[in-house]
């Protein structure tokens, strides 16, 4: 098949929709389109609640409406009659109706089309109901793609999903722009500091009061030291207790004597922002607590973006610098995390050798090389479904 003509179908949340997996699915089908030169537009399946499906109404968008258990057995319907070659499942279980997310089961259930289903959460000890659906969606699949090397043993061992039908390829990341970096600490008033910079939808689950001990530790030797935290309050987080959590942050804050030293960007960042902060700090932290975290999309933008990092040895930071271990640090260690941090910034060639080994991981992240790689696989898989229907035939 010409590539040109291979027609691609993406069912994920997708952009105007924010969240991360509705920007890495647009990030991803924008790769492949170009890697493919083509001048027509893939379809979205975008999954959605009632009120966003007005913001879906282009001609290539097909919005499902995720607790509406019949419309995925129709939408399945709509896709086997029409050119899409081959699906690109992006799965998340949240974003799908049903326990466990398993409303994605009558669409699979019904679609005579191959599947390539990335696993965005692949759990190391599975439990039900996710482990249920989890392995019926990949023996619907004709390819399961993963992010982190360590989920292909996961899903083998757990579900006896053979090797031959998983492969990785790494989270998608911008390509760097090594112009907007002074730009971006001028505008920030970042000139003169040494920013650590976190992202992410503030929760308690991201590890920041233990950073925050560390820092007050660190200003000691590090004077110019600034921590940015960046990112509104968790959507659920709002709904449960308000901003109560991020109240408590600045008080702790103030109560640590950070203020100088301590910034929260409250608000959201577009793409373009956020690869400029990313860009612009000199160390990219993710102290999580949790260390089942398969995947993070800013952890990987920091590695494509060449940034130093530190973070906690959570399963995906210890794919991604495998070779790199010194980047990693035990969670709720303030000391080890506070002497690194003075280490770093009193040692410039220590930074700049942190910097080089982000560099070297993140150069086969950008995203025309994970495009080129993603459309070579969909094509594989379409293939194959071809010819095996050919010989059917």
């Amino acid at each position: 098949m010409n590539r040109e003509a291979l027609r691609i179908g993406y069912v994920s949340t997708y952009v105007p929709k924010k969240c991360g997996l509705a920007t890495y699915t647009h990030h991803l089908r924008e790769a492949v389109s170009a890697a493919k030169a083509s001048p027509y537009p893939d379809p979205v399946i975008a999954m959605c609640d009632p009120e966003e499906i007005s913001a879906y109404g282009d001609s290539f968008f097909f919005p499902l409406l995720k607790q509406e258990k019949e419309a995925y057995r129709k939408m399945a319907d709509i896709i086997n009659r029409s050119s899409v070659d081959v699906i690109s499942l992006q799965h998340e279980f949240g974003i799908f109706g049903g326990e466990a997310g398993a409303y994605v089961l009558e669409f699979l259930d019904k679609l005579n089309k191959p599947v390539v289903t990335t696993f965005h959460t692949v759990f190391e000890k599975p439990a039900e109901p996710y482990a249920s659906v989890q392995a019926e969606i990949a023996a619907q699949s004709e390819h399961i793609h993963v992010m982190n090397r360590r989920a292909i043993g996961y899903l083998h061992d757990h579900f006896g999903i053979p090797l031959q039908k998983i492969s990785f390829i790494p989270h998608g990341t911008p390509v760097p722009n090594g112009k907007e970096r002074s730009v971006t600490r001028k505008q920030f008033g970042w000139e003169n500091r040494k920013v650590l910079f976190q992202f992410g939808l503030l929760s308690r689950s991201k590890g920041i009061e233990s950073l925050l001990e560390a820092v007050a530790r660190a200003v000691k030797a590090v004077p110019d030291l600034l921590y940015v935290i960046a990112g509104q309050t968790h959507p659920e987080v709002r709904k449960q207790e308000g901003e109560a959590y991020r109240e408590e942050l600045q008080a702790l804050i103030r109560e640590l004597g950070l203020t100088h030293h301590v910034r929260m960007i409250d608000r959201y960042l577009p793409e373009e922002e956020l690869t400029a902060l990313i860009s612009a700090c000199d160390l990219y932290v993710t102290p999580y607590p949790g260390m089942q975290q398969i995947t993070s999309g800013t952890l990987a933008y920091a590695a494509g973006l060449g940034r130093p990092i530190l973070s906690t040895p959570y399963s995906y930071a210890k794919d991604l610098v495998q070779g790199c271990e010194g980047l990693l640090l035990p969670y709720g260690d303030t000391e080890a995390w506070s002497q690194k941090i003075i280490e770093l910034f009193t040692y410039p060639e220590l930074l700049a050798q942190y910097e080089k080994w982000m560099a070297d991981i993140g150069r086969d992240m950008h995203w025309p090389q994970v495009g080129a790689q993603y459309l070579g696989l969909l094509e594989k898989v379409a293939a194959k479904k071809a010819w095996s229907m050919a010989d059917v035939c």
